[in-house]
């Protein structure tokens, strides 16, 4: 079969994907290529790209988007020619969603079952389309390392609203955690749309006075070494698809705690939920009460649950086998 690739953003959540593609049947990347003439560029790009995404179309048994975003909706403006499996992971939801023609599009790969019932109001009638697959993170690339509890906490993520890390910065220092010996590692740097957004986070800590107890990495450049020196991992996004940074920080050794933001209860047990400030520090206060036995006991056992679903291999096998059956019929 031949199975035509189309992506436009990170290969971030991707690589495993392809190569187990790969290994199947025969792949093309669509990669439009750019006019060279300066006049009239606009216009002739456009009629150029529409005519290598018909040709890319047609040569392919199968088109498979990574992404419901650009590509997509414009596929989606052409005649209908050959099946359309799409992955949406969360973004795509409110910039693209309204722009794609969903009647064009065979199967859609949803991140978790918050995004499903999300896409149903938004886009309803397409329900026997949906497959749920998780995100997941290839467990050969963050190693199991137990350690000591040394009251190391972290997040990791673009700075940006969406991840509450200022939030997060005054909820260390209202708890106190400073005062108990915590120390707040923050890894992400700034992203262009939000800019202000990153100079309030970063001046945030010598303003309430605990500048000693909060560490900013920046851009990470590996994130195995980051987890590496936090035990307890924080997400504290108010939105997400299915995060893969807690999925990796718990596979590397630590143990994680996150806002209650939809689906993240596909990710953690409820009892490693939070909504408020003082929740979140009860969570953190009941794990450093715990003895290291007990700790280590609870972070394996999360380790597993992470493992059983969000496991690279097993995903990539279920997006295949999801395109192979859409094929099938």
């Amino acid at each position: 079969m031949k199975i035509g690739i189309a992506i436009n953003e990170t290969w971030a959540f991707f690589h495993e994907i392809y190569d187990d593609l790969k290994t199947h049947h025969t792949v093309h990347l669509f990669e439009p290529r750019k006019t060279e003439f300066p006049f009239l560029r606009e216009r002739l790009q456009r009629g150029q790209f529409e005519y290598q995404l018909k040709n890319f179309i047609t040569r392919n048994d199968v088109i498979f988007f990574e992404w419901a975003s650009e590509l997509l909706a414009a596929a989606s403006r052409l005649p209908k020619t050959k099946p359309i499996v799409t992955r949406l992971h969360r973004y795509e939801l409110y910039q693209w969603g309204h722009q794609i023609d969903w009647s064009k599009v065979d199967r859609i790969i949803l991140v978790s079952e918050a995004k499903r019932e999300e896409f149903n109001q938004r886009f309803s009638g397409h329900e026997e389309k949906i497959r749920v697959i998780p995100e997941a993170v290839n467990p050969q690339k963050y190693i199991y390392e137990p350690r000591l509890f040394k009251k190391n906490i972290g997040i990791l993520g673009h700075l940006t609203p969406r991840k509450r890390v200022y939030e997060l910065i005054l909820a260390f220092a209202e708890l106190g955690l400073d005062k108990r010996g915590y120390l707040l590692h923050i890894g992400g740097g700034p992203h262009p749309r939000f800019l202000d957004y990153y100079d309030a986070v970063i001046n945030l800590p010598s303003r309430l006075g605990i500048e000693k107890s909060v560490i900013f990495y920046g851009h990470i450049q590996n994130a195995a070494d980051f987890y590496k020196q936090i035990e307890i991992f924080i997400s504290n996004s108010y939105s997400e698809g299915l995060q893969v940074s807690p999925m990796e920080a718990i596979l590397s050794g630590c143990y994680c705690f996150a806002h209650h933001w939809p689906g993240a209860k596909e990710l953690l047990p409820e009892e490693n939920l939070f909504y408020t400030d003082e929740d979140f520090g009860q969570k953190i206060f009941n794990f450093e009460s715990l003895s290291d036995q007990e700790k280590q006991a609870c972070q394996i056992q999360l380790r597993s649950q992470v493992l059983e679903k969000c496991n690279s291999h097993l995903v990539s096998e279920q997006i295949r086998n999801c395109i192979e059956e859409l094929m099938s019929q």
